[in-house]
């Protein structure tokens, strides 16, 4: 049965959200784990069949948001992550994780193969790539905690959100957001690739860019559709009770069906197990 792994460090702050999530999700077995634990016995990653890098103020965000961290794995564990997803490991990493995910290099990733990493000879490990996307500063200039519309892109090959598309907006289609950087930026040449790709996974509604993102991009995968990353929180959006709204939700919406964010895992969850079966 799959085990889920979730990266934890100083100023990290949705540890425990990510725990509850996979394991709400069915994993039967989650760890927390310290970056340093990992730079010490990377072999660590071996076992793991779900990752998760989380949300929150790593290392202060100091130099920039998620800097700190993203040096430690590109220094560190860029190649056992990398090995992770050639193996079909499941990555995702929201708010402080898209931005560590970024500056890893980890996304967008446009142009390696579809079926795991960039060719390469066995033995030459792999090396992290330029940065091509960044997430900036809100284009308001201030922090903003909200809950947002977001729209799941139905072509997409991220297996986070596959079968989500249909899912209604305005009211079981919003994720919470918390973040003073978010807003996804990158080159001409870079977003071309990432839409002629179908990397974008996730967007924001017209009305709920409230970052200013190009083209209202919330959410991107790499091209295995493995890696997730995406500025809203899934992980905190497990539980009915946790919608802004829940005391006035449709009853039988609430009985039937599980929020955006619990399915998200719960694909991911279900992707592991086959592989573990396989």
């Amino acid at each position: 049965m799959p085990t889920a792994l979730v990266i934890r460090t100083a100023g990290t702050n949705c540890d425990r959200e990510l725990v509850y999530a996979f394991s709400a999700a069915g994993a039967p077995s989650v760890q927390l784990v310290h970056i340093r634990q990992l730079i010490d016995e990377p072999s660590r990653l071996d076992s793991a069949d779900l990752i998760g890098i989380p949300g929150g103020f790593s290392y202060g965000d100091d130099i920039a948001a998620g800097r700190i961290f993203a040096m430690l794995i590109r220094q560190h564990l860029y190649a056992p992550l990398r090995a992770c997803v050639d193996r079909g490991v499941p990555i995702i990493g929201p708010c402080n994780g898209l931005q560590i995910l970024a500056q890893t290099g980890l996304l967008p990733a446009v142009g390696q193969a579809a079926g795991g990493g960039a060719s390469r000879p066995l033995s030459t490990p792999p090396q992290p790539p330029t940065p091509t996307i960044a997430l900036a500063p809100n284009i308001a200039g201030r922090f903003i905690d909200d809950w947002l519309e977001v729209e799941v892109v139905p072509d997409s090959p991220c297996i986070w959100t596959a079968g989500l598309s249909d899912e209604p907006t305005s009211t079981s289609c919003i994720l919470p957001i918390a973040h003073g950087e978010g807003r996804f930026i990158t080159d001409n040449d870079t977003l071309t690739a990432i839409e002629s790709a179908g990397l974008v996974a996730l967007r924001y509604t017209e009305s709920s860019n409230v970052n200013g993102s190009m083209n209202r991009i919330a959410g991107i995968c790499d091209p295995t559709g493995l890696i997730f990353g995406l500025m809203p929180h899934p992980e905190r959006f497990t539980t009915w009770h946790q919608h802004p709204a829940w005391t006035r939700l449709d009853r039988n919406m609430i009985t039937e069906t599980e929020p955006i964010g619990l399915r998200m895992f719960r694909n991911a969850v279900a992707h592991a197990r086959s592989a573990c079966v396989r």
